[in-house]
């Protein structure tokens, strides 16, 4: 039997905690966006799924583990917390396995899909920030795609995770990048990505 779920006002508020930056605040927005799109699809658990997302890089800022330490700081660390508030061991373990290196296989639906989703709701972030309106409603699969070929836009992206995500996924690249567009479009407001006509593009690539 599953563990109760921690609510997700308790969820954003550990979030809010641990992370200043708004930008990732953002992103694990958007990859909850992601995940809940993904649970629906795949007949997972929305609310358990959307947790994972919601949660999968707040202890990031604290613990950035330049070092890629398997068993120490981001995303172990974070995952010890959770445990120590009863998050349940399917998120924890989808939480570690978006990193490869901590050595944690991707075994679940639910741990393919954040791994899938993360990097890619990075790509199109900056690729919505660089439209003159700044709105990923301006955004298509087309689009991500050229942008995705441009190993000098959006340098931090991984290209190959956002590849090996899909594939491990079980999904075509075209149709996953439509997923996630579409996710984040419902969530435009709260990314912040619902446009502004008025703001100029950035003058350089994203980093």
């Amino acid at each position: 039997m599953h563990q109760p779920l921690p609510a997700r006002a308790d969820a954003l508020a550990l979030l809010q905690q641990y992370t200043a930056s708004d930008s990732l605040r953002k992103h694990m927005l958007a990859v909850e966006a992601g995940m809940r799109a993904y649970a629906r699809i795949l007949g997972g658990d929305e609310e358990r799924w959307a947790l994972a997302g919601l949660l999968h890089d707040f202890d990031y800022e604290r613990f950035p583990n330049a070092d890629q330490l398997a068993d120490e700081e981001h995303p172990a660390e974070g995952v010890r917390i959770l445990r120590g508030l009863g998050y349940p061991e399917d998120v924890l373990e989808a939480i570690l396995g978006h990193a490869a290196y901590t050595g944690v296989a991707r075994e679940t639906p639910m741990a393919r899909a954040l791994f899938a989703v993360d990097e890619l709701t990075g790509l199109i972030t900056a690729t919505a920030l660089v439209k003159p309106s700044r709105s990923v409603h301006d955004v298509d699969v087309r689009g991500v795609r050229k942008k995705m070929k441009d190993r000098a836009f959006a340098r931090g992206v991984s290209r190959e995770d956002v590849l090996q995500g899909a594939a491990e996924l079980g999904v075509e690249l075209d149709d996953h990048i439509a997923v996630v567009i579409a996710a984040m479009q419902g969530e435009a407001v709260a990314l912040g990505l619902d446009g502004n006509p008025g703001a100029p593009a950035p003058a350089g690539p994203t980093p």
